[in-house]
């Protein structure tokens, strides 16, 4: 690992508590930390000293809620309906998933993760069938030199029933360390609004634990209003709680994660095109509600934190000038700046994390999560004018020219560093080969297709509860 890295003559972008943006000047990190940012820094001897002239230096940006078992399967879904997923993946075929491959699409996503500048990934791991299933889901995290979090979750049975399994108890004693801020530990699980509220064994399981929830919340036709209420009556609504998507909520929901502290990840392409409702960040600036940033699944999207800034950006901006339409009238200045979103995508992600104090920013004493935009062959990386216009409007996942985790460098000159990408190609390979012959080829062609099979029962995709909120 490189002791000292000096980072020379970039625009830093240092997303400090007053943002602080500083032209033609170096980022220095020596071992693990950022030891100093400012203009005309000196070289430790024996520091990789890398030209970030014309180049953007920002925070290693973080990404809240990924699938990222879903991997080995990119781009499959692509023409899906939310229906059509939780069809795919809840009630035929999700079952079908070998920890294997549950290595191979984790193992994919965390070096696609890096190569983009997303130093820190929330692995929304609801593919646990079993313990064996979450060690490879570890495995694999821990092959990759990225930051993670594995949030555990398994839509193939109750969470009140595997989590209360000893196996789950000595899967978490056996591969979480409490602290590690390297591989991090959430539950995963959502809450159907059953008056019964069967999810509250799993919420005492984390509370007893002292580990976060994260929930998919506010999902048309999945999660709703009572299941938030539900949480907050019980007491489970807690500053740590991060709630995912949080489209089709009421006033009342809003409030209650404000008053409480949550932050919603918004996974915007996510909402714009499956179906979960329109991306929230209208309301969520309304209530004062802390905001990140992802990208969902693969299956359907790009897993890059630019487009997340982009089409974040975009909704927000569409509603406003149609809601002003349709008051014939004009929006002449907008709400939602490129800063704002920049601010998402990396401080953001921190604070939903509870890793502020080490990541986020670029400021002496933080871990160095760095990421260089630079590319002298594009010519859509200069002039830069607006750095974080330039962020969220110009750059993407090419021009990612270096990337730092915690002082390591994992990517330099556009190319991962130590990353066998052959051999993740192999384990990819053997899960689509196995799950085309499990299925039949038929089947998997017709997976793609947007029909859904009529003898399924789309109303509740949970198919470990009989509580149908549609018919409530």
């Amino acid at each position: 690992m490189t002791d000292s890295v000096l980072f020379r003559n970039g625009t830093v972008l240092t997303m400090d508590d007053r943002h602080t943006l500083l032209p033609n000047a170096d980022v220095l990190v020596i071992g693990q930390r950022i030891a100093e940012v400012g203009v005309g820094l000196t070289a430790p001897e024996g520091a990789t000293v890398i030209d970030a002239t014309g180049g953007i230096l920002m925070p290693g940006m973080i990404d809240t809620h990924r699938h990222m078992w879903q991997t080995a399967m990119r781009g499959y879904g692509a023409d899906w309906t939310l229906t059509q997923y939780f069809v795919w993946y809840y009630l035929e075929s999700g079952k079908h998933f070998r920890p294997e491959d549950i290595h191979a699409g984790n193992l994919l996503s965390a070096l696609e993760a890096i190569d983009a500048g997303v130093t820190t990934t929330v692995d929304w791991s609801h593919g646990l069938q079993t313990v064996e299933h979450a060690d490879a889901a570890v495995d694999a995290l821990q092959a990759v030199p990225g930051r993670f979090v594995l949030a555990y979750g398994n839509i193939q049975q109750g969470p009140w029933q595997w989590s209360a399994s000893p196996e789950f108890r000595d899967f978490v004693s056996r591969r979480i360390t409490p602290g590690d801020d390297m591989l991090g530990f959430q539950m995963a699980f959502d809450v159907t609004g059953d008056p019964a509220f069967p999810e509250k064994a799993a919420f005492e399981v984390a509370r007893e634990l002292g580990v976060p929830v994260t929930t998919h919340a506010g999902v048309w036709g999945a999660t709703n209003d009572d299941g938030i209420r539900l949480m907050h009556e019980h007491g489970f609504m807690t500053p740590q709680t991060v709630y995912v998507h949080s489209a089709t909520l009421n006033q009342d929901s809003y409030h209650r994660i404000a008053a409480t502290g949550g932050s919603v990840s918004v996974a915007t392409e996510s909402e714009q095109s499956a179906g979960q409702g329109y991306p929230p960040t209208w309301a969520l600036r309304d209530h004062g509600i802390p905001v990140s940033l992802s990208q969902d699944t693969s299956v359907w999207w790009s897993a890059d934190l630019f487009s997340a800034m982009r089409t974040t950006l975009g909704a927000d901006r569409s509603r406003e000038h149609m809601e002003a339409h349709s008051r014939s009238e004009t929006v002449t200045h907008l709400h939602l700046r490129a800063e704002q979103v920049v601010d998402w995508a990396t401080r953001g992600g921190s604070k939903a994390l509870g890793l502020d104090s080490a990541v986020g920013s670029l400021e002496p004493g933080k871990k160095a999560d760095v990421v260089l935009l630079k590319n002298d062959d594009s010519p859509a990386m200069f002039p830069i004018l607006n750095p974080y216009g330039h962020v969220a409007f110009q750059a993407q996942r090419g021009d990612v020219h270096t990337v730092l985790v915690d002082g390591r460098i994992v990517k330099r000159d556009h190319k991962l560093v130590g990353a066998d990408l052959a051999a993740a190609r192999e384990k990819v390979g053997r899960t689509v080969e196995h799950l085309r012959a499990t299925l039949g080829e038929e089947a998997w062609v017709r997976g793609m297709n947007p029909d859904v099979p009529d003898t399924k029962a789309v109303e509740n995709p949970y198919q470990y509860s009989e509580w149908d909120a549609g018919s409530a």
